[in-house]
């Protein structure tokens, strides 16, 4: 089953939460996925998604409060009903060099989601470009990750693997027995859109996504959820991103 989602960090710049998720509703949503800024106050943000009729299966959290505060990130969890947790990201200065070093994060993260498994949910690592970038010892972070933490997840931010220079066909091919989730976001031809970082809309820009998405349909993914690093209109966005996906 194919769930179309929305990540909410694309809206981040455009409050309140409440218009954005009736805006989503409206255009066709029926699901969106959370992440740091809006955990706190759990039992609001379940009734803000009551209220509109959208779901939120999936959130991103911090590794570090997974790793300190599980019981926090539990609450929320259980508050909005996920069943799919991921981390999305780690800084530069705490980031490993080499191919041993990759292969520790991977089992850290193995072990900072037992309990989200213990609790039934799927739980998993988001990438970004840095993950394919070639170590000086020849490893790529993101095969020694999951290496390192088999039982791990993995939600594929496509255009994230593109910009780091790898082929999303490739990685696709070879785990995606390990994908439960993709980002659907889209990158802009050389020059445009530049006061939006070089993303474009879903299905506006660069990626070959009518190809990227019926390879994501032969494997394990089920959320598919749009995304935007920083757009200037998140309607917009939203809107040419649900009618392209309709499409695929």
């Amino acid at each position: 089953m194919t769930e179309i989602s929305y990540q909410l960090y694309s809206s981040r710049n455009f409050p309140p939460l409440s218009e954005t998720l009736s805006m989503l509703k409206g255009l066709g949503y029926s699901q969106v996925e959370g992440y740091g800024g809006l955990y706190g106050d759990p039992a609001g943000l379940a009734a803000a998604l009551r209220e509109a009729g959208l779901a939120m299966p999936s959130g991103h959290f911090s590794l570090d409060m997974l790793e300190k505060e599980p019981d926090k990130a539990m609450a929320v969890i259980k508050a909005v009903g996920m069943r799919a947790v991921y981390c999305p990201h780690i800084g530069p200065d705490l980031r490993p060099t080499d191919a041993a070093g990759w292969r520790a994060f991977g089992r850290r993260l193995q072990q900072a989601g037992a309990p989200f498994r213990a609790a039934g949910l799927t739980f998993g690592w988001h990438n970004h470009d840095f993950e394919f970038r070639v170590q000086r010892d020849g490893a790529v972070p993101m095969a020694e990750i999951l290496a390192g933490g088999p039982e791990l997840s993995w939600e594929a931010d496509i255009a994230w693997i593109v910009r780091g220079g790898a082929d999303p066909f490739d990685w696709i091919a070879r785990h995606g027995e390990r994908i439960s989730a993709a980002h659907v976001k889209d990158i802009a031809p050389p020059g445009q859109c530049l006061d939006e970082d070089g993303w474009a809309d879903v299905g506006h820009g660069t990626i070959d996504w009518t190809g990227i998405w019926r390879a994501l349909k032969a494997t394990a993914c089920r959320f598919f959820i749009m995304e935007h690093d920083k757009p200037n209109d998140h309607r917009r966005f939203a809107a040419r991103s649900i009618e392209s996906v309709r499409t695929f």
